[in-house]
């Protein structure tokens, strides 16, 4: 099997990545795969819509007054850009929490402006600024609506963790002894499971109807409608989440994750879509995705103009010239079952 994404630097191929990807339909049919479609995976923050479940079900975001942009917020992996800080500031300032209530550490925002600022102005990087804020803000909560202890929120055995096991278990179609468990980059639970399972996920998670019982398809259609509505709050500027929300007009949901994953649910097809790089690639994941949707045929080519960069993504040397690009090298392989 040749390498699914070549990098090139001029006219010479200098590195590939190889990929997985699953196409499932939310009746659980395998449609197409690349790869192994069953390759066990830990999601990352692609999991993020599905332990947003609770936020909703419990009743916590309509207590704490969550608009639709909270509700995106608390899927996102933002860029710590000032309107996802002063958003989950403003909702643990309803909750009458505090930032430091926030256990999800620090890194560097992903928008460097907001980081040179605070630079600037000698300050330290606060938990606000991590890209997992909005999901950590959501469990915090959660637990405390349900009067639980909001100090250990994040530990596995944690009520807020375990409703969120239950929520992938009964979304992806998998039994929770089966679903293997580490720990996140932002210290909760991150599960491992089949990349088909995942990509069930989000076919449900995009058209959830008959598949789920009727209260978590409101929940999952809530979350849906809240982050193609809301693309900004999920990622950021120039972010290929946001960016393939807003292209294609609420008709697919993304959302990324760490050690290059990418997720996608289409909403009017009922399909999700599932994508692993081999090597934890994120600038391959990224290629495949929109390949991905050039194959099924999702979509047409003004949306594709307005993403090409993402789907020819090209390479960059430190004057900021264009020396080279990144391609798909692959045919997705329809699967008779």
């Amino acid at each position: 099997m040749s390498q699914a994404i070549q990098v090139y630097r001029g006219s010479y191929l200098e590195s590939t990545h190889h990929i997985h990807v699953a196409v499932v339909h939310a009746s659980g049919k395998l449609l197409y795969a690349y790869g192994d479609p069953y390759r066990r995976t830990f999601p990352r923050s692609s999991m993020k819509p599905f332990q947003a479940v609770p936020l909703i079900e419990t009743g916590a975001a309509q207590a704490y007054s969550y608009s639709a942009s909270d509700i995106s917020l608390s899927c996102a992996s933002h860029s710590g850009e000032v309107i996802h800080r002063s958003a989950v500031l403003d909702i643990l300032s309803r909750a009458h929490l505090e930032e430091e209530d926030l256990q999800c550490g620090t890194h560097e925002p992903r928008d460097k402006e907001s980081y040179k600022q605070l630079i600037r102005e000698g300050k330290e990087l606060t938990p606000v600024f991590s890209n997992c804020s909005g999901k950590h803000s959501g469990m915090l909560v959660t637990a405390l609506y349900m009067g639980e202890d909001i100090k250990t929120y994040r530990e596995v055995t944690h009520p807020v963790q375990q409703r969120i096991l239950k929520v992938i278990s009964d979304v992806c179609d998998i039994p929770a002894e089966e679903i293997e468990l580490s720990v996140d980059g932002c210290g909760v639970p991150v599960h491992r499971l089949p990349l088909y399972n995942t990509a069930l996920g989000f076919a449900r998670l995009a058209q959830p109807e008959e598949q789920v019982s009727a209260g978590r398809a409101a929940a999952l259609s809530t979350i849906r409608e809240a982050m193609t509505a809301h693309p900004e709050m999920v990622a950021g500027t120039k972010r290929l989440d946001t960016d393939l929300m807003r292209a294609f007009g609420g008709r697919v949901v993304a959302k990324v994750g760490a050690e290059g994953v990418q997720c996608m649910g289409i909403t009017d097809l009922g399909i999700g879509i599932a994508i692993k790089t081999e090597d934890g690639t994120a600038r391959a994941a990224g290629v495949a995705a929109m390949e991905v949707l050039r194959q099924l045929g999702v979509a047409d080519e003004a949306a594709y103009e307005k993403l090409k960069d993402y789907a020819h993504a090209p390479v960059y040397n430190a004057r900021n010239e264009v020396i080279g690009v990144i391609e798909p090298n692959f045919i997705l392989e329809p699967v008779d079952e």
